[in-house]
């Protein structure tokens, strides 16, 4: 069942939004080489912790960490490690969330960890901005094919493969609600966008193939083929007219 928002529920959600953002820019900011995905995870979680807030993901469903740090060819919910030491030329997706007075926010970027290379950099920029560009038709009257459809083509034409096998989602009082919002999808197809709706819309984009896999550990989603790939989202709140974007710093 989808949840349309209130007012009041808005401004709830705004506020896990921006405590949620402000985390990501935290530990975007403690990207570098030398540095491991535990020291990243562990800023993210003070700063949440800070602001009043409760990192959302930390056990969800038994999930370790207060973020999910994917690296290179790790497409998401890649697990924090003391041991995983950051080098130059990484790419490093970070995918986390607050929750603020019973509200959620969800958000993710992927960071360059020193100098990247001209592929990993031009795939980050694409992730990005189909990102935007599913963001343009998360408006009322339009449908979640309309996104999913809009994103699948910018990337498709640019050559990359479009995860297909995990999701945007709803948002709200759970990390995870309906509708499931897919980075692909038939333009004017699927549920209506309605005002009061909150989405994450979060391109999940490879270099190579589409095709994922899960490893031992049940957690961390890779890239069928080894190659890299790259992850954005943003929580939205759909209204009469531009999305309001809940995730911005």
């Amino acid at each position: 069942m989808i949840v349309l928002k209130t007012r009041r529920e808005l401004d709830l959600m705004r506020e896990a939004g921006r405590i949620s953002a402000a985390a990501l820019k935290v530990a975007g900011e403690a990207v570098a080489p030398g540095v491991s995905t535990a020291e990243i995870d562990r800023a993210a979680y003070e700063y949440i912790k800070s602001q009043g807030a409760t990192p959302a993901f930390l056990h969800y469903n038994g999930f370790p960490a207060t973020a999910c740090i994917s690296v290179n060819d790790e497409v998401i919910h890649g697990i924090p490690d003391k041991k995983h030491i950051l080098r130059e030329g990484d790419i490093v997706s970070i995918d986390l969330g607050a929750v603020y007075n019973g509200f959620y926010g969800d958000n993710a970027a992927t960071f360059a960890c020193g100098t990247i290379s001209p592929e990993a950099r031009r795939l980050c920029d694409t992730t990005r901005e189909a990102l935007y560009v599913g963001l343009s038709k998360a408006v009322a009257g339009n449908r979640l094919g309309d996104i999913g459809y809009a994103i699948c083509e910018y990337c498709v034409s640019r050559g990359y493969g479009v995860v297909r096998d995990y999701t945007g989602h709803g948002v709200g009082t759970h990390l995870h609600e309906d509708p499931s919002v897919p980075n692909y999808g038939k333009a004017g197809k699927g549920a209506r966008l309605l005002p009061g709706m909150t989405i994450a819309i979060e391109p999940m984009i490879n270099e190579g193939v589409e095709e994922v896999k899960v490893l031992r550990n049940d957690w961390t989603v890779v890239t069928a083929d080894g190659k890299l790939s790259a992850h954005f989202e943003h929580t939205v709140a759909i209204t009469e007219g531009e999305c309001i974007i809940l995730t911005q710093c």
